[in-house]
């Protein structure tokens, strides 16, 4: 158990459910309520034998956070999981809804780089599960199906993700392959021809900048070609 302050619930509350869940008292010397959880929240939490972290606030003591929670009454409780708030309750619990408020928070954080060195699908649709928001496995899975001839699949997976980096290349791939179009061959040719092309053409030049986003930032045509269209249209 961990007694946190306006200075320290950044750390030892926001980033630290980034790894393990953590369950935020928030309580008052005058609250009679409160001094009858307390305990027994400490003991079910003790019970996952570190699997959940329970954090202690006096919100007279600290005023930021009975602000940043616009604390109504208390005890109010809250669980913490990757930085956000994923359960909630106020008042006095009996013990054993206590034990369930805390025993499902139990394999709620993802370790997304094992699952990822994984690979499986199994275990990748399992952490997604889990946490969709997760892009890293989305990427992960997406690229699976993609070489499993799925890429259907890979499109709606990635699509809600497709304005962040780490997802546009699988994405750009997936969707080449639906299309029909390979990225083999004597592809600087094919970027060449394109590129004249995508001068006058908008579809071909959304084709033309989905081969540049499959090949991907570390592939130095992605740069040269990408420079190439920008100065002939600007």
């Amino acid at each position: 158990m961990t007694d946190v302050t306006d200075y320290t619930f950044a750390t030892a509350v926001v980033e630290r459910s980034r790894s393990v869940p953590v369950v935020v008292d928030l309580w008052a010397d005058w609250c009679g309520p409160c001094k009858t959880l307390g305990p027994i929240l400490a003991r079910v939490v003790e019970e996952t034998a570190g699997g959940v972290e329970l954090a202690t606030v006096d919100i007279e003591a600290n005023p930021q956070i009975k602000e940043a929670f616009r604390v109504q009454s208390i005890p109010a409780v809250y669980a913490f999981v990757d930085g956000k708030i994923v359960s909630q309750f106020t008042g006095a619990l009996p013990e054993a809804q206590l034990r369930t408020f805390v025993q499902n928070l139990l394999g709620t954080v993802v370790d997304t780089a094992s699952v990822v060195a994984a690979g499986d699908e199994e275990s990748l649709r399992e952490a997604l599960a889990v946490d969709l928001s997760k892009v890293e496995i989305a990427v992960a899975l997406g690229e699976l199906l993609v070489t499993t001839n799925r890429a259907a699949e890979a499109v709606e997976l990635l699509t809600p993700h497709e304005h962040q980096l780490a997802a546009k290349t699988v994405l750009a791939r997936a969707r080449l392959s639906l299309a029909g179009i390979r990225l083999d061959g004597d592809l600087d040719e094919t970027l060449a021809r394109l590129l004249e092309q995508a001068l006058l053409d908008e579809a071909v030049r959304t084709q033309f900048l989905q081969i540049l986003d499959a090949l991907g930032p570390l592939d130095p045509r992605y740069v040269s070609f990408r420079r190439q269209l920008a100065n002939r249209l600007y």
